[in-house]
Order: structure tokens, then C-alpha cells, then sequence
């Protein structure tokens, strides 16, 4: 089996690998014999063509003879090869708008596609992600752009610092004032966030805390489903009735936008479950967030003033209260300064691709050569010209036409 790693083609470049110069001399050693490895060149990644010549891998334009294809982001359309296996995020999953034409491309083309996102084992978690890095630079990049929000104090970028050390070495810079921040997401994500929270000593708080108290130092809350989601009818809640079917709950997020200041949003979001708050819900006086996080960048999602996502170059927009319009980035003290970059690990790609590479070599790389993997038959969502049974919920969005 030849397995290739794909030079990234979506726009903006992403600088991440799914493997490490020293990960595939690794693989390549202790496979020899029934895996062989191509790279194809790159100018933009984190890792140089030099770096995975002098590890013993072959480097080379041409991939289209190999068996196995591994990205990253997204596979621009025209570079997609007929019937090849891919892994990349396709982010279809949610029946994203923008990438209806790819799925669709995927299946013309005979394409078998394995998605990160579902790769999960037995016990229904997923085995590889970005999460924990997205959590970290999202986290980061909160406190960044309320630093230039309130001309408190003025750290590095993210993706200015060599490593994640750095990063650390320049969070000792930032002084807060008694700020209240709200923290959602208990996963890889939300675990992200914490290492910059502790880092930062920032104590956590009870609900009830939040919600009453006063402080003379800053303090977050970390909120779960229940805390911010009720059952229409009475109330209440259920955490398995929540999750099966979302659209009998609402949210009542609003007293917790009256009591922060500063929010980082890390939970999964499915479609159908109530949004936070309404683009409405931000123009009255009492509703006290000033910097949003949006870590897990739902466009159209949970946060409406998540109204695009941001880049790392532009990373910041604002969102005036009374209009719901996007504006320049930190033009008015009064509107709410959003920071919604997709491609969060970016920041730090040496050390976001290490730690996914491991992940890569631990569950994919043997259940390759496995006869029927259980862990990537779960996780391919196409083959053959048609959507698998688990992905069938896709059929109406792949058949939409623009």
C-alpha cells in the first residue's frame, strides 16, 4: 500500500501536516515491507521539503499512484484524484452549504472519503483531533483581542510565538481587571482552554457565583447544556432527551450575557438545538459581553454574531449592537469584538501536527492494513458513487443543486 501526504490547496494555506518528518521515518521503519510512503512538495508547510527528504521520504509533485491520500483541510475540487481513499476534514457533516459541490465532486469521482471528525472507536470518541490546540490558540487569541479592546495590555499573536512555551511565557503579561468570563465545552476543546485559564491563575466560580457575586479579581465559569438550555414545556431537563431531540428545548443564556464580560465558546452545537441568544438580545444595555471567542466557528450557529469566520491574518471583526452589522475590528468601545478564525492550530502547526500524527499512527496507520476495520469503515462517509448507510441523512443535501 503507498500512501501519500497531500500538499494543502484550500485557501487560506493551512501550514499543518497529518505526519511529521520523524513520524514517517518512524511508520515507513516499522511498516517496511507493506507500506511506502510519498510526499508531495509544498512551499507552505510548517515542515520543509528538506526536513521529510532528510527523514528518508520520498518528496515528489506527482501522487497520483498512490493507494491512500492524506490531507488536512478540505481537497480543492480540481485536485481531487478518481478513486482514491482520502482522510481530510470535509466538513460536510452538518450539511455545510459551502462544501455541498465537494461531497458531491467525491462522489462523481468514485472517491472513498474518510473523515477525522467521525473517526471514534468503540465507545463512540473520536480518536484523532485538533481540539486541544484549537482550545489553546482560541483561548489565547480571547484574551489577545481583549487586550486590544481595552488597551490593558498588548501581547505577542498566537502564531508570532515559536512554540508553546512562548505562548505561556507571554500570557505572564496580561493583567486583567475583576472581568467575569464564561467558558462552554467540555471536550478536547474546552480542555484547551483550561491550560490557558490556569495558566493565567484565573479562579473558577459556581453558576450561582457568576450569576451574584462580586469580585475583586477575575473569575470564569465553565457551563454545561443544562445550565444555559431548558425544556419549552416546563422547564426542565433531560440530558438524553437534550441530545435526541434538541428542538424541544430554549435557551436561556441571557443572564449570563448580563453578568460577562468576556466569553470563549468551545461546545459542539448540533443544528437543531436553540441558538444562545438572538442578534436582538445585543442591543440592550444590560447584555455585558464585549469579546466573543468563537473557538468552535459555527457560522449561522449558536452564536448569531458569529456572522463569518475570521482568518489568521484578520482575525478580529466587530459587530455593532444596534444594527447586527459586522464593522471594522475594534472601531467602537460599545460593540462586541468577535474572533471566529477556522484554522485555530495553525497557530502552532509543528506542535498541533505532532500531537495529531501521533493520534494518526496510533488508530489509522494499523487499521489500514487491517481486512475490515471497524474504526474506517464507521468513519467513510463515501465509496463507491454512493454515501454509506451511517452518512444516508446526506442524500437530500448532496442532491440540492445551487
Amino acid at each position: 500500500m503507498k500512501i501519500g501526504i497531500i500538499r494543502e490547496g484550500k485557501n487560506t494555506p493551512d501550514k499543518r501536516v497529518p505526519f511529521t518528518p520523524v513520524q514517517l521515518k518512524s511508520i515507513q521503519k516499522e511498516y517496511e515491507g507493506k507500506l511506502s510512503i510519498l510526499v508531495q512538495s509544498s512551499s507552505i508547510r510548517s515542515f520543509s521539503d528538506q526536513e521529510f527528504i532528510d527523514a528518508g521520504i520520498m518528496v515528489s509533485d506527482d501522487i497520483s499512484d498512490c493507494d491512500v491520500l492524506f490531507g488536512v483541510k478540505e481537497v480543492p475540487i480540481d485536485q481531487l484524484i478518481a478513486g482514491k481513499t482520502y482522510f481530510f476534514f470535509s466538513h460536510t457533516l452538518k450539511k455545510q452549504p459551502y462544501n455541498r459541490k465537494l461531497l458531491q465532486a467525491v462522489l462523481e469521482k468514485n472517491i472513498r472519503l474518510i473523515d477525522y471528525e467521525v473517526l471514534k472507536g468503540e465507545d463512540g470518541n473520536r480518536v484523532v483531533a485538533f481540539g486541544r490546540w484549537a482550545g489553546i490558540v482560541g483561548s489565547y487569541n480571547a484574551f489577545w483581542t481583549y487586550g486590544k479592546k481595552t488597551d490593558l495590555f498588548d501581547i505577542k499573536r498566537a502564531n508570532e510565538c515559536a512554540d508553546l512555551k512562548e505562548l505561556h511565557s507571554e500570557l505572564a503579561k496580561v493583567q486583567l481587571p475583576p472581568v467575569k468570563i464564561i467558558l462552554t465545552g467540555s471536550g478536547r476543546v474546552g480542555g484547551g482552554a483550561l491550560e490557558v485559564l490556569n495558566s493565567l491563575k484565573i479562579r473558577e466560580v459556581s453558576v450561582h457565583d457568576f450569576l451574584h457575586g462580586y469580585f475583586e479579581e477575575p473569575v470564569y465559569v465553565k457551563l454545561s447544556s443544562p445550565d444555559y438550555n431548558r425544556r419549552k414545556s416546563d422547564g426542565g431537563f433531560d440530558r438524553q432527551e437534550f441530545y435526541s431531540n434538541p428542538g424541544l428545548y430554549e435557551s436561556h443564556f441571557q443572564k449570563f450575557a448580563e453578568a460577562g464580560e468576556l466569553m470563549i465558546s468551545g461546545a459542539y452545537w448540533n443544528p437543531d438545538a436553540p441558538r444562545l441568544f438572538t442578534i436582538k438580545d445585543i442591543a440592550p444595555d444590560d447584555f455585558q459581553l464585549s469579546v466573543i471567542a468563537d473557538v468552535s466557528c459555527d457560522v449561522g450557529g449558536p452564536i448569531p454574531t458569529t456572522i463569518s469566520s475570521t482568518t489568521i491574518a484578520n482575525p478580529v471583526y466587530d459587530v455593532d449592537r444596534f444594527t447586527g452589522q459586522k464593522i471594522p475590528a475594534f472601531g467602537s468601545q460599545t460593540s462586541i469584538s468577535v474572533m471566529a478564525i477556522d484554522n485555530l492550530p495553525c497557530e502552532l502547526p509543528r506542535e498541533a501536527s505532532q500531537e495529531f500524527g501521533n493520534q494518526l499512527m496510533k488508530w489509522v496507520i494499523p487499521a489500514l492494513l487491517e481486512e475490515n476495520s471497524g474504526l474506517l469503515e464507521r468513519a467513510t462517509i463515501a465509496r463507491d458513487g454512493d454515501l454509506t448507510i451511517e452518512f444516508i441523512y446526506l442524500t437530500d443535501f448532496v442532491n440540492q443543486h445551487e
